[in-house]
């Protein structure tokens, strides 16, 4: 078996990626981590979001060994992932006014809570109002997503605004319009997508950063350990009973 050309640019340009999101990225990389800490600290919860494959990097981080125990899923029916039938209604959901507004009002988050929106375009009625009802209601919003859709795609949403406009912090994942890092003069479409690699990384390193930040003011971190490790669950249900009026995934 012979080594994949197009295998290894994938790896050069998610490579290349991830650099780039480290080292341009870190001072908001830290600021977000900082917020979640605060709220962390304060006693308040923490909430992700995303829609489609979106959903991926926000569920990458609840209820995940070595991550926060308090990180919630607010999840909108038929958006979560590609589990809905058929699979094209999540795309349709993302663009239906008023949906957001009414998940919020019906989830447990409030005033002083973080809630992290992840949508790669940031440009659907969905992730917009999303953020935009948070900060209404006070929490705080931190975006991860890809501004170069707002300089060359036009927003969905009514108010003509993307994600980013709405965030009190950003994370710019780099990714190019069109999510697809490879192209090939045999094929008439661009293919291999990063966006869940660099999303994914953008997660982990903000949890990271939460961490040092609770380190630095003297709070124990509530990490959670693998199950799969002697000790795992015993730690877990010691953890989880400290923050069960933070954590909804056992309701």
């Amino acid at each position: 078996m012979g080594e994949s050309k197009l295998a290894g640019q994938f790896f050069d340009a998610a490579i290349s990626l991830l650099r780039r999101a480290r080292d341009e990225e870190a001072e908001n990389i830290d600021a977000a981590g900082a917020a979640v800490a605060d709220a962390v600290a304060a006693g308040g919860r923490l909430f992700v979001f995303g829609a489609g494959h979106s959903s991926l990097a926000a569920q990458d981080v609840v209820y995940r060994a070595g991550g926060l125990a308090p990180v919630n899923l607010l999840a909108v029916p038929g958006v979560v992932g590609v589990d809905v039938m058929p699979a094209t209604l999540g795309s349709a959901l993302e663009r239906v006014d008023g949906l957001a507004g009414a998940v919020l009002d019906s989830s447990p988050a409030r005033a002083g809570d973080v809630l992290i929106v992840i949508s790669l375009s940031g440009r659907n009625a969905l992730p917009v109002e999303m953020a935009m009802n948070a900060r209404a209601l006070g929490l705080t919003v931190i975006g991860v997503t890809s501004p170069a859709y707002a300089r060359e795609t036009r927003s969905r949403h009514a108010s003509g605004t993307f994600l980013k406009d709405h965030c009190d912090i950003v994370l710019d994942s780099k990714i190019a319009v069109g999510d697809a890092e490879l192209t090939h003069e045999s094929v008439d479409a661009p293919f291999a997508p990063a966006s869940t690699v660099v999303t994914s990384a953008l997660m982990q390193a903000t949890m990271a950063a939460a961490t040092e930040h609770l380190i630095a003011r003297g709070v124990e971190p509530p990490l959670l350990r693998s199950g799969n490790v002697d000790g795992g669950h015993e730690w877990n249900g010691r953890v989880m009973d400290q923050y069960a009026d933070r954590i909804f995934f056992r309701h």
